[in-house]
């Protein structure tokens, strides 16, 4: 009976601690959401997500054209970045056993280790130079390398935990093995790869250091893909420096804004992964 008791009290503290160590860990993040809420609300209003910048002093000035950046650089990440991490996600998971497939994972697992300011100077080096001028496919260039790692790892994972007896159905049938992959294990596996990059965009969507040797910022309305292109993280740091109350109160609001969709994206792959997981 005392050892069922003893027993009963560790467990009791064990458990009590693990509740403690959640709060803790949920204290940092509930701190910075509600700070940038507090700091940022008061800057939203219709022009700002409707107007441009306007120079210091003149009142009503909008980030438009960095939220439009923001979009059209995360499509240009999905573009260059999703299509070949998918791709060698299936690839390793249905045919990397091997010396190459290990080497491919062994990259993929340093590539996303690599900070995102080499990334930039890297496409800076190979793309901006190249091209003798910043620009925004130069931009999403770096953003799809960073999403590279993410998108190849989640996919493999995913694509592993079909169920061989659903390859091995269809190859039964006849179906060739490339249109098994591609009609019942991808399709199976769709679900958790689309959570796979929701998680990844929201990673990209936040990043500011690779941006500044590549795509830089325009201040005023763009989207040519080979000019500088606004971008809500480059705009919050130019804002961020100045010293410019105006542009103060429009930074924190713009970091409202990126952090509300960054944990939307979130909010959005766990809510899929949730309905799409078998019960």
């Amino acid at each position: 009976m005392d050892r069922y008791r003893r027993r009963s009290a560790i467990d009791r503290l064990a458990k009590a601690a693990c509740v403690a160590a959640v709060l803790l860990a949920l204290v940092p993040l509930a701190s910075l959401l509600a700070y940038v809420a507090a700091k940022g609300v008061s800057g939203l209003s219709l022009s700002f997500f409707t107007g441009l910048p306007k120079p210091v002093g003149e009142p009503d000035g909008g980030m438009v054209n960095a939220v439009t950046g923001t979009l059209v650089l995360v499509g240009l990440a999905c573009l260059f970045g999703v299509p070949p991490g998918v791709m060698a996600g299936i690839y390793l998971a249905e045919f990397g056993d091997n010396r190459f497939g290990k080497a491919v994972r062994f990259s993929a697992d340093v590539l996303s280790g690599v900070p995102s300011i080499v990334v930039g100077i890297f496409v800076y080096t190979l793309l901006v130079l190249w091209m003798r001028g910043f620009s925004a496919l130069a931009g999403g260039v770096a953003l799809g390398i960073i999403m590279l790692p993410t998108v190849t790892r989640t996919t493999e994972e995913l694509v592993r935990m079909v169920p061989d007896s659903l390859r091995e159905a269809a190859l039964a049938l006849g179906v060739p093995r490339w249109k098994a992959i591609v009609r019942v294990v991808l399709r199976t596996a769709a679900p958790g790869i689309l959570t796979g990059l929701m998680l990844a965009v929201a990673r990209v969507a936040g990043e500011t250091a690779p941006l500044l040797f590549t795509a830089f910022n325009n201040r005023f309305w763009s989207i040519d893909l080979s000019q500088p292109m606004a971008s809500m993280p480059v705009q919050i740091f130019t804002y961020a420096v100045s010293p410019y109350e105006e542009w103060h109160r429009q930074a924190w609001a713009a970091a409202l804004v990126l952090v509300a969709m960054v944990l939307a994206l979130n909010a959005g792959a766990r809510l899929l992964l949730h309905r799409r997981a078998p019960r």
